[in-house]
Parts: structure tokens; C-alpha cells; sequence
């Protein structure tokens, strides 16, 4: 079965592709981990699994009753925080909260959106580009000088299949110049999350903090079912679980093997390609326009680090 293949997607393909993986049995006792969107489905799953390791868990979440729910039912130190990562305000609020941590080791930028029609923040910025792509860079450029005092720390973006078919618009994020579709704007930022996941990574390269992208698979969630029904109600037989999507985003979190690369996308432990099709494939120059454009939305920016950060 090709690990790319559409049955390799399904809860098949799981069982297939970790037949030979060992469960992450790495004592996370003292390291504390920022989950965002991890109330429920794939952000639920990892918490619980890091949770379990002994790692301070810290889940974010918009839904006060939700983040309560987590804080009562995860078993292990776990701490909530109330924000809308749709807006930046609320993630510059949200960065300063998190200065109170004594350390931060890891970030999952889980949260995302798939809305059927066009959508604007209160900040008048279009809300999947927002959470799935603005919000993740400027919460982790705030994080960034925790991560590398911390030492050791990873970084990990989920991101999804669908980027497979974009190529990044950096002169359209916000779809304001082609007409809406959901599916191709949240495709076309989760484009972004791989492309920012190898620009981090350069810019960190030396610091002990690596930069990782993953592909969950088709998984089981409440997202899945209320952002994509007919899918979620023709494929359900064949969807992961929640645990089984979150599988590699534990291992990438906690696992030592990861920490040796940086920049890379994975999907069920093993790297895999960013493009499929040439017709995706971004140039230099729209590496450094998306850079530009989100730095000038998000009013946050990160150079590379001076050597003694290293």
C-alpha cells in the first residue's frame, strides 16, 4: 500500500503503516506542552496521550464548558486557557498568559477551520486564513524565545492531504481576488502551515528547536463530521480514530528521533513528500511574499537568531 494512497489514509493504512512502531514511552515529567485546539478530536487525543507521559499540559481552547470538561476528564497536570486564535488580539493575550509558564517545550498548532462560505473576524481578516495560517504564526513567533530557552523544544503543525492540490497565492490569502471555495482555502493555508514549517525551520536551524509538519490522516473528529458530513457519513467505516490520527503528532512531540530533523512533513512516523504535482510547487520568491504578508498582518516577525541563541 503506498503511504500517500488514498486506502493509506484510512484506519487500514494505520494499522498497516504501524505495524513496527513502538509505543512513545518518553517520561515527559517536567516539560510543559501548549496544545491548541484541544478540547476535542485529534488536540483531545494528543493531550491525553502527552498527559499520560507526565507532561504539563496546556490545552487552548475557545469554549470555557469545553476546556472545563478537558481540565476535569485528562488525568495528569493539565491547564486551560480561554482564546479565539482567529483574532490576533486574543493570541497576543494568549502569548502573554503563557509568559507565567516556567518553560514551554512544545507547541501543536492543531486548531483549524473549514467554513462552506466566506467569513471575516471581528479584525476584518477572512477566518480560515486566520486561524489556520495567521494565527499559527504569530502565536508560535511569540512562543519562539520560550522554545529556544527551553532547550530541546519542538514545534509541530498539523496540517492535511488537501495542501497536496494547492499552490500558495501570497497575493491572495484571504480569497478576496478568486471565488470562495472552503475546501481550497483551508487546503491553500494548510499549503501555507508546510511551506512556514521549512521557513522556521531555517531561521531556527542550530537552536535545538525543530520544525515539524504532519498529515493525520482521515480521523474520526466532530470537525471532520460538521465541516464535511456527506464525507464523514460515506467514509465513517474507514475513518482513524482520534488516537490513531494523533499518533504521529505524539511521537513528533515526545519521541527522540524527531529531534535529530527539522523542516520535514511526516505522515504515521516517516517522512513524506511536500508535492505531489509540480503544478504546487512555490518559488523562492513566494516563500519570502508569504513570509512579508504575514509578518504585515500579524505585526510579528522573526529573524534568524544571533549565534549566542544558538
Amino acid at each position: 500500500m503506498n503511504l500517500l494512497s488514498i486506502a493509506g489514509f484510512t484506519n487500514l493504512g494505520y494499522l498497516l503503516h504501524s505495524r513496527d512502531h513502538e509505543p512513545v514511552r518518553t517520561d515527559m515529567t517536567g516539560k510543559t506542552v501548549v496544545i491548541t485546539g484541544g478540547t476535542g478530536g485529534l488536540g483531545r487525543a494528543c493531550a491525553e496521550a502527552l498527559a499520560a507521559l507526565g507532561a504539563r499540559t496546556v490545552v487552548v481552547g475557545r469554549d470555557r464548558q469545553k476546556l472545563n470538561v478537558a481540565a476535569k476528564e485528562i488525568e495528569g497536570e493539565v491547564a486551560t486557557h480561554e482564546a479565539d486564535l482567529s483574532l490576533m488580539a486574543d493570541i497576543r493575550d494568549l502569548a502573554e498568559r503563557l509568559g507565567d509558564e516556567d518553560r514551554i517545550d512544545a507547541i501543536v498548532n492543531n486548531v483549524g477551520v473549514l467554513l462552506p462560505e466566506r467569513m471575516e473576524t471581528a479584525e476584518g481578516l477572512e477566518t480560515t486564513f486566520a486561524t489556520n495560517l495567521a494565527g499559527h504564526f504569530l502565536l508560535t513567533n511569540l512562543l519562539i524565545p520560550r522554545l529556544v530557552e527551553s532547550g530541546s523544544s519542538r514545534i509541530v503543525n498539523v496540517t492535511s492531504g488537501g495542501m497536496y492540490s494547492e499552490r500558495i497565492k501570497p497575493g491572495d490569502l484571504q480569497f478576496q481576488r478568486r471565488e470562495y471555495s472552503g475546501t481550497a482555502a483551508y487546503a491553500h493555508a494548510k499549503r501555507g502551515q508546510v511551506i512556514l514549517t521549512e521557513l522556521w525551520a531555517r531561521r531556527l536551524e542550530g537552536s535545538r528547536v525543530s520544525v515539524h509538519a504532519m498529515h493525520p490522516g482521515w480521523a474520526n473528529t466532530p470537525g471532520v463530521a460538521r465541516s464535511l458530513p456527506l464525507f464523514d457519513k460515506v467514509m465513517r467505516p474507514f475513518l482513524r480514530t482520534a488516537q490513531q490520527g494523533a499518533d504521529t503528532m505524539v511521537w513528533l512531540t515526545a519521541a527522540p528521533e524527531p529531534g535529530a530533523r527539522s523542516g520535514e512533513l511526516w505522515f504515521d512516523r516517516e517522512v513524506v513528500p511536500k508535492h505531489l504535482l509540480d503544478r504546487t510547487r512555490e518559488s523562492e520568491s513566494d516563500r519570502q511574499e508569504l513570509w512579508d504578508r504575514l509578518v504585515t498582518v500579524t505585526g510579528s516577525d522573526l529573524a534568524t537568531l544571533p549565534a549566542e541563541e544558538r
